[in-house]
Order: structure tokens, then C-alpha cells, then sequence
């Protein structure tokens, strides 16, 4: 599970790699996955978060306590 997003849930995704001759073979395209430490003020310690570049921008954007409230709502354990 090191390449999922455990905000927006981003996984790899699989496809075909097509050739010049146009012989197929199988590749995956992996989301931008970082790790982001967050301090959390309401339970007074550190979260190491696994997200995506989008989610980093939605954490920025509604903040860690929202975020981690859509974390546990989606069944994340934190």
C-alpha cells in the first residue's frame, strides 16, 4: 500500500506500453506520493501522512484537522 494516497485514495493505475511496431506490454503510471509530517493541535503530537501532491494542496487549503477528519471518514487509521 506505499503507493496510495491516504486522502484522496490515488492509486497506481494500470495500462499498455505501445511500441513503434505496436506490441503491447503491460506498465502502471504511479501517483506523485509524498510523505508529509503535520502537527496535530487537537491530539498535541505529530502525523507522518502519506498524500499525493493534490492532497498536499488540499491539506494547505482546508487544513490537517479537516484532513484527518475525511482521513477517518474514508476508514484511514491515523
Amino acid at each position: 500500500m506505499s503507493a496510495h494516497c491516504q486522502l484522496t485514495g490515488a492509486a497506481p493505475v494500470f495500462g499498455n506500453r505501445v511500441s513503434h511496431s505496436h506490441r503491447r506490454t503491460r506498465r502502471r503510471w504511479n501517483p506523485n506520493i509524498q510523505h508529509r509530517r503535520y502537527w496535530l493541535p487537537s491530539e498535541g503530537r505529530f502525523v507522518r501522512l502519506t498524500l499525493s501532491a493534490k492532497a498536499i494542496k488540499t491539506v494547505d487549503k482546508v487544513g490537517v484537522e479537516a484532513a484527518m477528519a475525511r482521513i477517518r471518514a474514508r476508514g484511514g487509521k491515523v
